[in-house]
């Protein structure tokens, strides 16, 4: 498995897979090919079906310049290996003088084929049930196995991924008015908080981290800067968690930031075993997989053992099998938005029902990512971010 900063990346979005990983590959083409004429850029599969509504020929085109770019939409074509597949050429006079096909993976990572365009792995240990036992036979916990993996400076880059979050939250919450695609949605964010301190009790946690989630995705539905947890799409629901408990629950930063490593570790597990990309295996890889990363990463927090914090992480994916990825036009927003919200809450509630456990279940976290994987693929595409299903094409037939 790779280092979690390439699960946590900071960057615009509205889309790891659409916007952040098309940039990357544009930027890595030009960088190769210096001297040419311009560019042309095939888009296959679900990155031509919703690329407009996720602003991946921008990114691509804006990427590009000083050279014009060519952008050809191949929606009804999917190549081998991904759904999200890419063709960059090279034009010279008129003629193509170099090509190459990468895909987005998911997360912002970049992939040719077999070969993954990222770092060389890292840990050792890719299986929840290894790493389970690594921390019975050593006393340590999940983000020990972290600490002692990565570099000594993953810390310092975890802070970072952390005041980002913050940032992201923060900004969210002062801003209103319509978010850009033509939806006529208005954020929500600020009137839920406000909304929040006519509360009390649960009702009152309920509005704040709905408030803290929607605040992130509706930053992330600007095109502004946010943190890939496990993806853009599902940016809100880990940082509305960890905000949420450092403000009621006082835990500091130096807590947080562990418990940030434990998410991340929970999310690569699945992103090696399995796909965060919504485009292969539907919604429940982006924000069924960013819901286990909060869960696990609450129960850290509130004290729970290894054992109670993978059942966190497990109940938090597997009450989203199944979940299909059809947003309306494309746009990283409905339902996108709200669903990280919802996936908030529940990652909490995930929480909890572990901590009052004893840690033992039927249902591993392996199984349950190897389920999420077969599951993915057994969808129809028309449920994995092409727009072509669910709500995506009943939106204007609900009124007849």
């Amino acid at each position: 498995m790779d280092s979690i900063r390439n699960l946590y990346k900071i960057g615009h979005g509205p889309s790891s897979s659409h916007t952040m990983a098309p940039q990357k590959a544009a930027q890595r083409f030009k960088d190769n090919n210096p001297d040419v004429s311009s560019f042309r850029v095939t888009l296959y599969g679900s990155l031509a079906a919703t690329g407009k509504g996720h602003m991946t020929d921008i990114a691509i085109i804006d990427t590009l310049l000083p050279y014009t770019t060519e952008i050809v939409w191949e929606p009804e074509i999917v190549l081998p290996f991904h759904t999200n597949g890419m063709k960059f050429e090279a034009i010279k006079e008129g003629k193509p003088i170099n090509e190459w096909i990468v895909y987005s993976i998911g997360g912002g990572d970049l992939s040719e084929g077999e070969n993954r365009v990222e770092q060389p792995s890292l840990y050792d240990k890719t299986l929840m049930k290894s790493i389970l036992k690594w921390c019975q036979e050593t006393g340590k916990t999940f983000w020990e196995y972290v600490e002692d993996t990565e570099d000594k400076d993953i810390y310092e880059y975890l802070l970072t991924v952390w005041k980002t979050m913050e940032a992201a939250i923060q900004r969210g919450l002062d801003s209103e008015g319509l978010l850009p695609g033509g939806l006529g949605l208005q954020r929500k964010s600020s009137m839920y908080y406000v909304k929040s301190r006519g509360y009390q009790g649960s009702m009152k946690s309920r509005a704040l981290i709905y408030s803290y989630a929607l605040a992130v995705s509706e930053e992330n539905a600007s095109g502004n800067i946010i943190v890939t947890a496990p993806t853009c799409g599902s940016s809100g629901v880990l940082p509305a968690v960890l905000y949420h408990l450092k403000m009621n629950h006082n835990f500091s930063d130096t807590k947080i930031v562990r418990a940030l490593a434990t998410a991340g570790l929970i999310g690569n597990l699945v992103k090696f075993n399995a796909s965060v990309s919504g485009a292969e295996v539907g919604c429940q890889g982006e924000v069924g997989v960013a819901c286990a990363m909060a869960a696990g990463a609450a129960c850290q927090l509130f004290g729970g053992s290894p054992q109670q914090i993978e059942y966190a992480a497990e109940m938090g994916l597997e009450h989203h099998l199944g979940l299909t990825c059809d947003p309306i036009c494309g746009l990283v927003q409905i339902p996108c938005i709200e669903r990280n919200a919802f996936a908030a809450a529940r990652a909490l509630d995930s929480c909890s029902f572990a901590m009052l456990s004893d840690g033992k279940h039927l249902i591993n976290f392996d199984k349950v990512v190897r389920t999420m994987e077969q599951t993915g693929h057994d969808l129809p595409s028309l449920y994995k971010e092409t727009s072509a299903g669910g709500l995506a094409i009943n939106i204007n037939q609900l009124d007849d």
